[in-house]
């Protein structure tokens, strides 16, 4: 994202520019720095833009060799196209021959890194991964927000704000306009204002269950559970994140023993620094003998459901009846 900021900068830009990764909140932002700099705002001539599948190539390609009028570069945003999977073969090629005064700005969920649009924009210097921030970054832009507002929150509540609300900064923004509102002239916010404002992901909730499966504690369990069954979540999709949660505790947990460091083991897992630390506190509660049985016993159950043999809710009852029971 350096590398973008300091193209801005100079006013020296690539010719083309590849921004992708889970965190859609960045790559918007991003995205508009870029078209900012490089479209005058109305500029419909000299800017076009292209999104999701059915993407007509030659058309795009005929925009590209059309040099621009009165403007010193044509700029072509293409979205969520897929071709960051996989690309057209004409476009594919053609990237490799762009005119001078043409930018193409391509914005996707993924990229394959043996495809050829990564490959040209790596060669360009401009393959931008754009993922969650480590929790120090997202410290710094929470606070930039909070001191705009006139607020400051407490240690204990930025720690639950950040579990409740870190699948997304999108999340994360309108949680947090919500507890500037909530709060009024308040100039603190505390970890009940987060608590009785901020939406528990369900994410949240799998973690708060295991935790309680951890500590044996059948009740709370099950309460945690109805409470999920309540919020209309299906019982297989319950099951499913609890076998994802033990699932990443096993690869964690492996890695760490080898001795893998926390922001080596977020980069190979796709999982921000924080979450891999929370789960790696959680994952030392269960042996790596209790973390197997449970994902053998997950999929059995699960097998059973698929062939009529059980009932989904009852799966679920029995995996927390089995491990969270004394």
């Amino acid at each position: 994202m350096k590398r973008i900021d300091e193209d801005i900068a100079t006013g020296q830009f690539k010719n083309i520019y590849l921004l992708y990764g889970e965190e859609d909140y960045l790559k918007l932002q991003y995205k508009n720095k870029l078209l900012a700099a490089l479209v005058n705002e109305g500029d419909d001539m000299n800017f076009s833009k292209y999104e999701d599948s059915g993407i007509n190539v030659n058309q795009v390609i005929d925009q590209a060799e059309t040099m621009p009028f009165f403007a010193e570069h044509r700029v072509i945003l293409i979205e969520n196209s897929g071709f960051g999977k996989k690309m057209p073969e004409e476009l594919g090629d053609y990237l490799s021959s762009i005119p001078d005064f043409t930018i193409f700005i391509f914005v996707e969920p993924s990229a394959d890194k043996r495809g050829k649009l990564y490959k040209v924009a790596k060669s360009a210097g401009r393959d931008i991964e754009i993922n969650m921030p480590n929790e120090s970054d997202l410290a710094k832009w929470v606070g930039g927000m909070l001191k705009e507002s006139g607020k400051q929150m407490k240690r204990e509540a930025w720690s639950q704000f950040l579990i409740m609300t870190h699948d997304s900064m999108d999340n994360m923004a309108r949680e947090l306009e919500k507890l500037v509102t909530y709060v009024g002239d308040r100039g603190q916010i505390t970890l009940e204002d987060v608590n009785a404002i901020c939406i528990a992901r369900v994410e949240t909730k799998i973690f708060d269950m295991i935790n309680a499966i951890s500590a044996k504690d059948l009740r709370k369990t099950l309460d945690l559970y109805q409470d999920m069954l309540s919020a209309k979540e299906p019982p297989m999709r319950i099951l499913y994140m609890i076998v994802r949660q033990f699932r990443q505790m096993k690869v964690i947990k492996e890695l760490s023993g080898f001795g893998e460091s926390i922001p080596s083991i977020a980069k190979k897992i796709g999982s921000p620094d924080f979450a891999v630390k929370r789960t790696m506190q959680l994952a030392k509660n269960f042996s790596g003998n209790e973390i197997s049985k449970l994902l053998v016993d997950a999929a059995d159950f699960e097998e059973q459901v698929k062939t009529g043999r059980l009932d989904e809710n009852l799966s679920v009852e029995l995996i927390i009846m089995k491990y969270a029971g004394s």
